[in-house]
């Protein structure tokens, strides 16, 4: 069924454009930390690392205004371009005197996954028929996962080698190769044509939140994710517990990457036929089941073996999640607007996912690992039946019409829905989470 996207005009060279971007984010990202490590000799530093590039998130909102107000093709052009040239200064860094050109590096680098994927979402919204939406969503997750089981090794080879010079020039060089794939793209851009909004700046940055909370399936299936990030974050620090228990060095998180790659894949694969079958929400609450047995698998797992095969079905998971939640919100989300709730989405699931981790890193000084990943599957199982519970067997949606009015919408979504008071325009709170989904550029 991927392959029906393919036959659109014009998606192959998006895609081709889209899998150069994302070789080199896997090639570079890896890349940013290690360079200041190497420089400066300190985890902490090289962690901060992380830290400003997560940061542009709790802007995002401010970033959704602007997207929705010029147009998706153009925007991408020049993003990718300017992502380009944003490399350029890592040419300039010689010792430790230089890692703020580094931090400012990463901060950029944050801009760009904030802008890129909510005009992404735009664009394929326009570039495709809504029922090749999640083949698009597919083919790009099976893109990304593989290119995480090479790009991390190759990037940190390249560093090994030459230097984080090659590395930012191959870098610039991707984000030329996507700028020019969609330059080269004729596509009509509806949001374009869609009514102006005659409202003040505060309640049009803060749209993407009421249309959120307006729209019962899009609110709690985010709800139901940051949940799960909620969690989930424990095991950027629990892992290396379990590389302890099973007598294992810290490199062999490598492997252990690899294997979670392979179980993306194959799910990336089932991914698009299984959202057709069962819909969008049923195809997030089912991939966060499927993580939550993983996680559950990894807590238990007492052979080497056992952690493996448990590994690979958490990889499987998350392709499935993902990809069922971006065609909902590309789905759901009226073409003015995406751009606003793309970003705030952003910011709804950056906070849980950085409170995760930091929380995460004291639970592994004070629990055994196996109950921390016992912890992180409930967690997930809340996750999966919140959406279930709260919209009580209403998890098929229906095609949201392309008004923009976010009461309209709601209410072709789930029939008979009492809407909520309109909120309170207020500036953007900061509580939020960090990739994916992101990621997803």
């Amino acid at each position: 069924m991927i392959r029906a996207a393919f036959r659109t005009p014009g998606f192959s060279r998006l895609f081709a454009g889209l899998a150069a971007s994302m070789f080199g984010d896997t090639l570079m990202l890896i890349v940013l930390s290690m360079w200041v490590k190497t420089l400066t000799g300190s985890n902490g530093a090289a962690g901060v690392t992380f830290l400003w590039m997560t940061a542009p998130a709790l802007l995002a909102p401010a970033f959704g205004y602007l997207v929705d107000r010029v147009p998706r093709r153009t925007f991408l052009v020049v993003a990718n371009l300017a992502s380009a040239v944003m490399m350029l200064p890592l040419l300039l860094v010689r010792d430790a005197g230089d890692v703020w050109i580094i931090y400012a590096v990463a901060f950029c680098y944050g801009i760009s996954f904030v802008v890129v994927p909510a005009a992404l979402n735009g664009l394929l919204k326009d570039l495709l028929d809504e029922d090749m939406l999640v083949d698009a969503n597919a083919s790009l997750s099976i893109t990304r996962e593989a290119f995480r089981l090479v790009g991390p090794l190759l990037g940190a080879t390249v560093f090994a080698l030459a230097g984080g010079w090659a590395c930012a020039l191959i870098d610039a060089a991707t984000f030329v190769i996507a700028a020019v794939a969609v330059g080269t793209l004729s596509v009509r851009e509806t949001h374009r044509d869609q009514p102006a909004e005659h409202t003040g700046w505060r309640e049009e940055v803060v749209a993407g939140l009421t249309f959120i909370r307006r729209t019962p399936l899009l609110l709690h299936t985010t709800l139901g994710l940051s949940i799960a990030l909620l969690v989930i974050g424990f095991t950027e620090s629990a892992i290396y517990a379990v590389l302890d228990a099973f007598g294992k060095p810290v490199t062999f998180v490598g492997p252990l990457l690899t294997v979670q790659g392979a179980g993306a894949i194959v799910g990336g694969l089932v991914a698009s036929r299984i959202v057709r079958r069962i819909g969008e929400p049923l195809g997030v609450v089912l991939g966060l089941s499927v993580l939550a047995v993983g996680v559950a698998g990894t807590a238990a797992a007492v052979d080497l073996w056992q952690l493996l095969v448990s590994v690979a079905v958490v990889g499987s998971g998350l392709p499935v999640t993902l990809v069922a939640f971006n065609t909902l919100l590309q789905r759901q989300t009226p073409g003015r607007l995406m751009g606003r709730v793309s970003t705030t989405i952003e910011v709804l699931t950056t906070t849980p996912q950085a409170i995760s981790i930091g929380t995460g890193a004291v639970l592994v000084g004070l629990l055994d690992y196996r109950l921390i990943f016992a912890i992180i599957a409930a967690g997930l199982l809340v996750a999966a039946v919140y959406p279930t519970v709260m919209l009580r067997g209403r998890l098929r949606p229906q095609p949201a019409p392309e008004s923009g009015d976010p009461e309209e919408t709601a209410a072709a979504v789930i029939p008979g829905t009492v809407l909520p008071e309109p909120l309170v325009p207020v500036p953007p709170t900061i509580s939020e989470k960090t990739a994916p989904t992101a990621a997803q550029r």
